[in-house]
């Protein structure tokens, strides 16, 4: 074993361990005592607070410090890390998410690729749905990872995006910003090929690549980037426009649907909501989530989707003969 390769391990065993005997500590290492201060002494020299314990049972511990010096980690640490931090990326505060995805981009870029894969062959089993309304799509932690240093760096990236038709094409932009709407997180970028403004799903985002050429950071076309996406994705065509009439204050209705549909007042009782989407299943759980009598009016689809959702509970609930 090489000294680099030694001294390494000691300081993962320091890590590990709140407090090592000095005998046992060198058995591990396969070392003398003596080899052991040495090396001791060369991490107390790049900045490691070890102290030492003299007399029967004496050894060493790694203490507190004022500054972290690197750490060494297992490739276990490090994935439950990043993953740990991608759920925080898909998380609700945004400041936690900003911190956390660009402590993910520094930890990442470091990681060997194999590290990598196998974060990636985790993810889906380590972000459970707690709750259903907090699932969060995410990206492979390569392609996150990529884009968030690119934001980082004002650097030209390149990749295969896969429209709602299920076509994907290759794009070149200048990345800005990545936001959390809702379940999913979106990229905002300057697409050099349409010379305008664009919004990505980073999930639908492959095969990610950095250009290595930078540019100016153009100013974004509104002051809150999670409200500009949001106005982004209220301006798509949906596949459903679902409406239905509501008995409850209009007030009340839009704190329960939030930005999800619009409500109109009819009177102090009654309002009209209407809400765009792709997904009848959400549009069911808004419109059942109100507490208050409703009826759908359309479209046929979603009144067909209820309907089946009504039979369902209903015969869920049933007493057993």
């Amino acid at each position: 074993m090489s000294t680099g390769t030694r001294v390494l391990e000691l300081l993962g065993l320091l890590q590990n361990r709140r407090h090592w005997p000095s005998h046992e500590l060198a058995r591990r290492l396969g070392v003398s005592q003596r080899t052991l201060r040495r090396d001791i002494g060369s991490l107390q020299e790049l900045g490691y607070p070890i102290t030492a314990t003299r007399g029967t049972g004496g050894g060493y511990q790694l203490s507190p410090g004022a500054s972290l010096p690197p750490l060494v980690i297992s490739e276990d640490e490090a994935a439950a890390i990043v993953i740990g931090l991608q759920e925080i990326t898909s998380g609700s505060s945004p400041a936690s998410a900003d911190a956390a995805l660009s402590a993910m981009a520094k930890i990442v870029q470091v990681l060997p690729v194999r590290i990598r894969r196998r974060i990636d062959s985790l993810r889906v089993v380590a972000l459970p749905a707690r709750n259903p309304e907090a699932s969060v799509v995410v990206a492979d932690v390569a392609s996150l990872t990529t884009l968030a240093l690119a934001c980082r760096d004002t650097e030209t990236v390149e990749f295969a995006y896969r429209a709602r038709t299920g076509h994907t094409a290759a794009r070149t932009v200048h990345p800005h910003h990545i936001v959390r709407v809702e379940k999913r997180l979106y990229l905002i970028a300057w697409d050099l090929d349409r010379a305008d403004w664009r919004t990505f799903r980073v999930d639908r985002i492959g095969d990610v690549s950095r250009t290595g050429t930078t540019f100016a950071l153009r100013p974004l076309p509104a002051d809150d980037p999670v409200g500009y996406v949001r106005a982004r994705i209220r301006a798509m065509p949906a596949r459903y426009s679902v409406r239905a009439t509501v008995g409850a204050p209009a007030e009340k209705v839009r704190e329960e649907i939030a930005h999800y549909g619009t409500v109109e007042s009819i009177d102090d009782t009654w309002c009209r909501v209407e809400i765009a989407t792709d997904s009848l299943d959400w549009a069911t759980f808004c419109i059942g989530a109100l507490e208050a009598p409703v009826v759908v009016h359309g479209p046929p689809e979603a009144i067909a989707y209820m309907r089946a959702w009504g039979r369902r509970l209903t015969a869920g609930t049933q007493e057993p003969p």
